[in-house]
């Protein structure tokens, strides 16, 4: 099972080691500076919160008349920390039933963030179920049943091109039944044009809000952390069409983009829940923004 620092291995090692360099013994310079705004834009913080970031160190230089480089890591540390507030606890928990619509493109890693949140969720002694609701791809449905049996959950399925609402229904109804506690609903990334993407993902959030009172109570956004800043404008439209509470950044070890974090909380207003940091079920870490923050630089 991998932990958050070994999850940031890449990025500590091409990024934040460079930044750590930078911020060696010296005096602060232009190019001090300069060499910071390009590395925070490489691991993908953003241009727009690098900038916001930036300034405000600056500003902390001046007011607390620092001359060296050395004494501005702590205050960079500082400054990330404050970019990724406290987020409420999730909301899941205290009822009869918990219903989490899983949302995003196809390709981001959302079926196996799935298996590693229902595999995490059933160690904790949930019982849950998984609703393959991305009906309009045959290989999703057949993807996450293959993933459910790994993680120890039944699916519930319908026909391909069927009615992914329907699914959504008959799963959470099927749950009540057998007496589980969660349901864990795939969606579609990608449709045929002749259907609307965010259309299906509100009909789909509208009927899970029918079957149980509050539902979907926790949607959270599976974003593929290789990708980078395009992952936002994805994350854009997904929170137009339904209310996302929160973030599963995936891929996180295969990329040295974990800056991303701070971008998706300053520029889109999300909670990061959770962190893939390996290919297991067991890859899967909630967001401690401490310990993330501290796993950026090296030991």
């Amino acid at each position: 099972m991998r932990n958050i620092f070994q999850g940031l291995t890449r990025t500590r090692n091409a990024i934040f080691s460079r930044i750590a360099a930078v911020l060696g013994a010296s005096e602060i310079t232009a190019e001090t500076w300069e060499e910071l705004e390009d590395l925070l834009i490489q691991a993908d913080v953003g241009v727009e919160t690098t900038l916001e970031l930036l300034e405000r160190l600056r500003r902390r230089a001046q007011d607390e008349a620092i001359l060296r480089a050395d004494r501005l890591q702590q205050a960079l540390m500082e400054e990330l920390r404050r970019l990724l507030p406290e987020p409420p606890p999730l909301n899941l928990g205290g009822r009869p039933l918990d219903v989490v619509l899983v949302v995003g493109v196809n390709g981001s890693g959302k079926t196996t963030s799935i298996a590693k949140l229902a595999y995490r969720y059933r160690q904790a002694g949930r019982r849950v179920l998984l609703a393959a609701a991305d009906t309009f791809r045959a290989a999703a449905m057949e993807q996450l049943e293959i993933w459910g049996q790994r993680a120890g959950c039944a699916v519930v399925r319908g026909p391909e091109g069927g009615d992914p609402g329907a699914v959504v229904y008959d799963a959470i109804q099927s749950a009540s039944a057998r007496g589980m506690d969660m349901v864990i609903a795939d969606t579609a990334g990608r449709l045929h044009t002749r259907y609307n993407l965010m259309e299906e993902l509100k009909k789909v959030w509208r009927v899970a809000g029918k079957a149980v009172e509050g539902a979907p109570h926790e949607t959270l956004l599976v974003l593929d952390a290789t990708t980078g800043q395009n992952a936002l404008s994805q994350a854009r439209h997904f929170q137009e069409a339904v209310q996302v509470s929160g973030v599963i950044l995936a891929k996180l070890d295969s990329t040295a983009r974990g800056g991303m974090v701070f971008a998706i909380a300053h520029q889109l207003g999300l909670p990061v829940r959770f962190l893939g940091t390996g290919e297991g079920l067991e890859d899967l870490a909630p967001f401690e923004a401490d310990v993330f923050v501290r796993g950026l630089w090296p030991e």
